[in-house]
């Protein structure tokens, strides 16, 4: 059976052109909050796909970085991006060396991995989020055990979270702003990292 935890896998769907989490743009939600930031945040983007997030926090003013473990992602984000394209780079999340951030963004990061990696995801994005920063981004909440997209509760969520990170919003997706894949079944949610 596929692996989603290698790079392959993302490499075969996206060469593939099969990329059912590919919104064409970045969310509405996170437009809307983004302006609320002010400026000058190093952002990370992991898992970043195509990119079109990169394009939103460069434009109002944040040092974004997008990374992604496969090399047709990277490429797509690339491509995408054209003058913005050096700030996405191929590397692992789970290993790329890098200062803390001061937001870290995600969307479908947590259910592209198979569960038994998401203790290491919790554990990761502790490391990369400064005291004070945030973790935001949308998570896909579902009982559904097969994937990817893997599915998970909100009660397991917060399990993983709560130790590092205190929630500070949480709202549920209009399905006219979720992608099909993820229909009435999206949370945005934003959690600042507790102080050491």
């Amino acid at each position: 059976m596929p692996d989603s935890s290698l790079p392959d896998f993302w490499d075969t769907r996206y060469r593939g052109g099969v990329t059912p989490w590919d919104a064409g743009g970045a969310p509405p939600r996170l437009q809307e909050w983004v302006k609320g930031l002010g400026q000058g945040l190093r952002v990370l983007i992991p898992g970043a796909g195509t990119g079109y997030e990169v394009r939103l926090f460069a434009a109002h003013g944040h040092d974004v970085l997008a990374i992604d473990f496969s090399q047709a992602a990277v490429e797509a984000a690339q491509r995408e991006l054209g003058p913005l394209s050096d700030r996405v780079q191929k590397a692992d999340f789970f290993s790329f060396a890098a200062a803390a951030f001061d937001l870290v963004y995600e969307r479908a990061l947590l259910c592209a991995l198979p569960r038994r990696e998401w203790p290491r995801w919790a554990a990761r994005m502790a490391e990369l989020v400064r005291p004070d920063g945030r973790l935001a981004g949308f998570y896909y909440i579902d009982d559904n055990p097969r994937g990817p997209p893997f599915g998970i509760g909100l009660d397991e969520l917060n399990a993983l979270l709560s130790a590092n990170f205190t929630k500070e919003q949480d709202e549920s997706i209009p399905s006219a702003q979720s992608l099909a894949v993820f229909q009435g079944k999206e949370r945005w949610q934003v959690w600042k990292r507790k102080k050491l």
